[in-house]
């Protein structure tokens, strides 16, 4: 027996003992305002390029300037993009899975059946941006902290949300199941 679905658009809940989908809710990444610096070095060294290119004194050439120009943007533009991209929180209708690594070479999940604590934590700055920690404890592993997420109050939400459903759902189906199986 399933429930219809809300003008909300909210999935329908599954029948009792049967697996539900593992949905993708949210893959977040840390607050973007990290990229500033970057973004403000990236405008600088091509301006500095254009204005310097074919006016660079006698013993310098135009190869240099690019050559260095080139280093700078690494060093300074692309290894914090790929640093703040890699590092993602995927929350499902199941679990939370937090991947860091230019490959996904860590990765740490907390279920959401098991249940946890939330506790966020916003900053002056995490505040006027709409940011915050969010620090998932559920008691036997290390705390999975999602830093600086954008949006925390939403995500604080739905994280509570579906800690909540899943647990429903794990008590509806265990009361099926025990009820099922007793009998005189």
């Amino acid at each position: 027996m399933t429930q219809p679905s809300s003008s909300i658009g909210r999935p329908r809940m599954p029948a009792p003992g049967t697996n539900a989908p593992e949905l993708r809710i949210a893959r977040l990444h840390t607050h973007a305002r990290g990229l500033f610096w970057s973004a403000l070095v990236l405008i600088a060294v091509v301006g500095a390029t254009a204005y310097f290119y074919d006016n660079l004194p006698a013993p310098f050439e135009n190869w240099m300037l690019v050559t260095a120009a080139a280093v700078v943007v690494v060093l300074l533009v692309v290894i914090p993009f790929l640093a703040w991209f890699s590092h993602t929180w995927t929350i499902t209708t199941r679990r939370v899975i937090e991947r860091s690594g230019a490959f996904g070479s860590t990765q740490r999940e907390i279920s959401h059946v098991r249940g946890y604590s939330i506790q966020m934590r916003r900053g002056i700055f995490q505040r006027l941006w709409g940011a915050g920690t969010l620090s998932l404890s559920n008691g036997v592993e290390p705390p999975l902290r999602m830093k600086n997420i954008p949006h925390a109050v939403l995500v604080h939400e739905t994280l509570v949300d579906q800690v909540e459903v899943n647990q429903i759902l794990a008590h509806r189906d265990a009361q099926t199941f025990g009820s099922g199986s007793v009998g005189l």
